[in-house]
This record gives structure tokens, C-alpha cells and sequence, in this order.
């Protein structure tokens, strides 16, 4: 703000008066690192999972499904967005609305990549756990032989497509968590 007075010779002098009212939201420390750790986690696992998938489809020369790199980019751009959130927590500008609306953004990107991970999963006809319960759920091979190596491959990978799962419904869980929590913070500080 500028405020101004009349000097002894007629002429205005302008005083500035500095007005320092940021306004700073009180976040509960533990809870948001927890939900940045479980998150940066929860990404890391399906980025490195789709990846690996990736290059085995790749190596075998076959197709790619669109959900992979899908879910690639939506997890490496939730690593972008804590990133982000931690460089705001830094300077000390946080604030409720701007995890609001990135946290539902992003809770939608999941739950798309949920739903396709689950029809995958479980769906109709020709699913990953269809396949599981009858290649390697149901046999159990011993030995030092190429079948049991072929057989722990399998597992590995029915492994992967649960864990894959299990992570997509803990990011969408802890995403909404967030927003509950966001919005708390917005109205515990109003």
C-alpha cells in the first residue's frame, strides 16, 4: 500500500508501508509425509512393474497394451506432483486448494487404471487370474529342471499383477485420504 502527505511545499511524498500477511496453513507433519512415502512407493512399484512388463512384451515381440505406459505416466507424473508439494512445503506455501484439486485430478487417473488393472485382473474371459489358477496356482513343480524355472516365472508375474493392484487401490484410498485431509486443514485454519 502507498499512502501519501503534502509536504511543506505543496508536492505529495509517497511513504510505502509493506504489508506482509501470508497467510500459512498448519498441515499435520507426520500424516503428509506418510502419505508421501506410501504414494512415492506405491508409484515407484508400478513404474517398475509396467516397465518390466513392457520389456518382456517388447522381448517377445508382442503387443503392448495402452494401460501400460498409461500407468507409467500417470505414477511418474504423481512423482512430479509430491515433488512439487515438497518444494511448496519448503516455502512455506502449501496450499488446501492446490492439493485439492491435484489430489482429485490424480485420484481419477488411478481409478481409470484401476478399473482396467481389475477387469485385466478379473475380467470375463481369458483374465490374468483366470490364467494364474491354471498355469501355476494349480501345479506346484519341483525340481532343476527348465519347467520349475518357467513355473517361477509365471508366479513372479501373477505376483506382479496383484501387487500391481494392491498399489492402485492404496493410491486410490490414500488419495482420497488427502483431500479429507486438505480440506480439514482448510477449515481447522479459516
Amino acid at each position: 500500500m502507498v499512502a501519501s502527505t503534502i509536504s511543506g511545499s505543496g508536492s505529495p511524498v509517497y511513504e510505502r508501508r509493506v504489508v506482509d500477511r501470508i497467510h500459512r496453513y498448519h498441515w499435520p507433519a507426520i500424516q503428509l509425509n506418510v502419505w508421501m512415502l506410501i504414494m512415492l512407493a506405491a508409484s515407484c512399484c508400478i513404474i517398475g512393474i509396467f516397465a518390466t512388463f513392457i520389456g518382456v512384451q517388447q522381448h517377445l515381440g508382442l503387443y503392448i497394451p495402452w494401460y501400460f505406459p498409461y500407468f507409467i505416466t500417470v505414477s511418474s507424473l504423481m512423482i512430479v506432483f509430491i515433488g512439487a508439494l515438497l518444494w511448496l512445503i519448503a516455502q512455506r506455501r502449501l496450499l488446501p486448494s492446490i492439493v485439492i484439486l491435484g489430489s482429485f485430478m490424480f485420484f481419477v487417473l488411478w481409478l481409470v487404471g484401476l478399473i482396467v488393472i481389475s477387469i485385466e485382473l478379473w475380467g470375463p474371459v481369458g483374465s490374468v487370474s483366470s490364467n494364474c489358477n491354471l498355469l501355476v496356482w494349480s501345479t506346484s513343480p519341483t525340481g532343476n529342471n527348465q519347467g520349475t524355472l518357467a513355473w517361477l516365472e509365471q508366479r513372479s508375474i501373477c505376483q506382479q499383477w496383484q501387487a500391481v493392484f494392491a498399489f492402485a487401490l492404496i493410491g486410490c484410498i490414500f488419495l482420497l485420504w488427502i483431500i479429507v485431509m486438505a480440506i480439514q486443514v482448510f477449515y481447522d485454519d479459516a
